[in-house]
């Protein structure tokens, strides 16, 4: 009797975690994790929220939406989605393959080992004893059971040839320690694109689910989240502190009178201890999932005044920041700056184009047939013989103009601090045009903005205006 009581229960228990990815979590937690749980009110959305792209999938339905999730580290992430997700979703869907990916292959590796501690486990075993790991298919990072499902672990990069899943799991595609590089950023968006994504059993049905916190302007959540092509997304946002980026609105009342996610793994004590370790930016973007540190970066652009009306100037010049590479890499930018009479600062206009060299040096020209002999030209003069020759053979095609060149000296931040003091002190101006969404873009995450050309181009041509204004007095 003691026997078929215990056998019921497992029944009962069995038919309650297949129902319920939530409840699947919480009994697993204690045979693979040896920490004790801290249950938060996220932990049942995000399990709620990833049963319901696989219930689609079970019933091979299309797919409404690809899924990201942006949370703070130290939220149990990787447990619900890379961890437990993989092992429940074959107690519904045996065949089910799940293609794991995290930022390097010893974090996606010690993801699936969990995992699969999970499936084998004495309580899973029990619960679900029709789930059979093959024995010529058990390893760490690739591991299957006897009616084909798999679980694939591989890193950013990593090769996946002839894999397919039903579902896609990026885990933090992106190292933190690697996120200020541009190259490391492109070429982890290059991989989820041109690989990753293509890997599907079946593109219809199998859904993206990205989770990580948030690390760049350009990182995999950006990426996605611009990817239109690609179809459309569920973006949830869970920042550590309440604050405008919570997605969806609806969970802003879960944050309470406190204002936090999680008030007791992230109070506000170990919040302000992150802000010390992290910094600003680290902070913005790992715990507030905005990579911008409060206020803005080293540009705070609400102080930016967009208006129609321009009054009279003094002076005005226009400079510019070249590049060569036609179709990519950096942007050639021409940037018309003016002063008033107040002392404010105008930014006229902004032309941008990745171009050669030909057309180029045709546009700069045309702009200063556009711009008249009055507006003075800068053109920034990179370091080496070939950065002068180019500098000086722009000067030789604008005989007739007023204009020099300018030896780019010290880093890029550098030559932007006095600039980003007048836009932070509210005395820079933009004229309403199509170009000031881009130009507010950029100066909003520089120094960690995906290009910097607008931003470089302005402080040559604030610099231009300094040196002016510094050699007739106060004009």
């Amino acid at each position: 009797m003691p026997n078929n009581i215990s056998f019921d229960r497992d029944r009962i228990r069995a038919s309650i975690y297949k129902e319920s990815f939530y409840e699947f979590m919480r009994g697993m937690w204690s045979e693979v994790i040896p920490e004790t749980p801290v249950w938060n009110w996220h932990i049942k959305f995000l399990c709620d929220e990833l049963q319901i792209v696989a219930e689609r999938i079970f019933r091979n339905e299309p797919k409404k939406y690809d899924l990201i999730i942006n949370v703070p580290p130290g939220s149990t992430k990787s447990t619900i989605c890379s961890v437990m997700f993989p092992s429940w979703v074959w107690t519904r869907m045996p065949s089910f393959r799940s293609m794991c990916a995290s930022y390097s292959f010893h974090l996606a590796n010690d993801l699936s080992r969990k995992s699969r501690d999970v499936t084998k486990s004495d309580l899973y075993q029990r619960l679900f004893p029709e789930i059979t790991i093959r024995s010529d298919q058990d390893t760490k990072a690739y591991f299957a059971n006897t009616d084909g499902g798999i679980r694939y672990a591989v890193g950013t990069g990593g090769s996946i040839t002839g894999m397919h899943g039903h579902a896609l799991i990026g885990d933090d595609l992106i190292d933190p320690q690697m996120a200020s590089s541009d190259a490391d950023i492109k070429s982890s968006n290059e991989w989820l694109s041109e690989t990753f994504s293509s890997r599907k059993v079946n593109k219809a049905v199998t859904p993206l689910i990205l989770i990580m916190q948030r690390l760049h302007q350009n990182d995999s959540t950006a990426f996605r989240l611009n990817q239109r092509s690609a179809g459309p997304v569920r973006h949830i946002c869970l920042p550590a502190e309440l604050n405008e980026n919570v997605k969806p609105t609806e969970v802003r009342d879960f944050y309470g009178k406190r204002g936090l996610l999680d008030i007791k793994r992230l109070p506000r004590s170990v919040l302000k201890q992150s802000l010390g370790e992290l910094g600003e930016f680290g902070y913005a973007g790992q715990m507030l999932q905005n990579p911008v540190p409060r206020g803005g970066a080293m540009f705070k652009v609400d102080n930016l005044t967009i208006t129609d009306t321009v009054p009279k100037l003094r002076e005005t010049v226009r400079f510019w920041d070249k590049a060569g590479t036609k179709g990519g890499g950096a942007y050639t930018v021409g940037v018309k700056m003016a002063i008033d009479y107040d002392g404010n600062y105008w930014v006229l206009d902004v032309v941008r184009g990745q171009w050669e060299a030909y057309r180029r040096e045709s546009m700069i020209e045309q702009m200063a047939h556009l711009d008249g002999i009055s507006v003075r030209v800068g053109v920034e003069q990179e370091p080496g013989a070939a950065g002068k020759e180019s500098a000086q053979n722009t000067i030789k095609r604008l005989a007739g103009y007023k204009v020099q060149g300018d030896p780019a000296t010290g880093d890029k931040e550098t030559r932007a601090d006095t600039f980003a003091s007048q836009v932070n002190g509210g005395t820079v101006f933009l004229k309403r045009g199509p170009w000031n969404a881009e130009y507010v873009e950029e100066l909003r995450y520089f120094p960690r903005s995906t290009y910097k050309d607008q931003v470089d181009a302005s402080s040559g041509a604030f610099a231009m205006l300094s040196r002016i204004k510094l050699r007739v007095g106060a004009f």
